[in-house]
């Protein structure tokens, strides 16, 4: 069977979705999914449901296409599409795979799309590999040490390093990296980002309110503005 892949399109504006949905819907291995009119929609959507490639604006209220980046930043696959070039390198810093600007032709969009589906062919033997994977390798001191995911507790971000707290270690291990680096290798269903600094473990939360989170070792974790929106319906195991 051919892959299909879903498509979520993220715009204010209607017109711009008539001309994505159009776009889409040449080709037999898209599927338009999905449409959100609002950032806060978007997070709704994505924290609901499964898609492969959104395509998202920049500038909506409340919550803009680059902050929706920054809090989803496991995200499927991005295609920025916007009327402004301004924001050009934080998008690519976000990891935006490519930057249309409007209006968006069927060429550049086409290019886009192979960009895209060039990234998935090679990410996809790395996924079946790893797909029972629930260990997390990093270099510390120059030796490979694995930590099981479901023994951390949170991440925090310090600069070019991370301490990482787990449940069987008194001390937090140090790594070199970022919050986004080590994105790609934990499970998005049992760890959400709640601070630019902070990542946690679901399973690990004992108490949440409107600007922090108490964790299973007694430690409290900051919750940024931007990030609260993604504790609604948030249920403690």
């Amino acid at each position: 069977m051919a892959l299909t892949y879903r498509c979520l399109i993220i715009d204010d504006e209607s017109p711009a979705h008539k001309a994505l949905a159009s776009h889409i819907s040449k080709f037999d291995d898209l599927e338009h999914s999905g449409s959100a009119f609002s950032g806060m929609e978007a997070v709704k959507m994505l924290n609901e449901n499964t898609y492969d490639i959104i395509f998202l604006d920049i500038n909506m209220p409340v919550i803009s296409g680059v902050e929706l980046m920054e809090l989803q930043p496991k995200r499927p696959l991005t295609i920025v599409t916007t009327a402004y070039s301004d924001f050009a390198l934080s998008a690519y810093q976000n990891d935006a795979i490519d930057y249309l600007l409007k209006p968006i032709s069927f060429e550049k969009f086409s290019k886009a799309i192979e960009k895209a589906k060039i990234y998935y062919s090679g990410k996809s033997i790395k996924k079946e590999n790893n797909a029972n994977e629930k260990v997390l390798s990093q270099r510390v001191n120059g030796q490979m040490i694995d930590t099981l995911l479901s023994d951390i507790v949170y991440i925090e971000s310090l600069g070019n390093y991370m301490k990482l707290y787990s449940k069987k270690l008194k001390s937090p291990i140090i790594i070199y990296g970022s919050l986004s680096s080590i994105a790609d290798e934990i499970d998005s269903n049992d760890f959400l980002q709640v601070h630019r600094s902070y990542i946690v473990n679901t399973s690990e939360i004992t108490t949440v309110t409107l600007k922090s989170l108490t964790m299973s070792n007694g430690e409290i974790v900051p919750v940024g503005r931007k990030y609260q929106i993604l504790l609604d319906g948030l249920i403690i195991r």
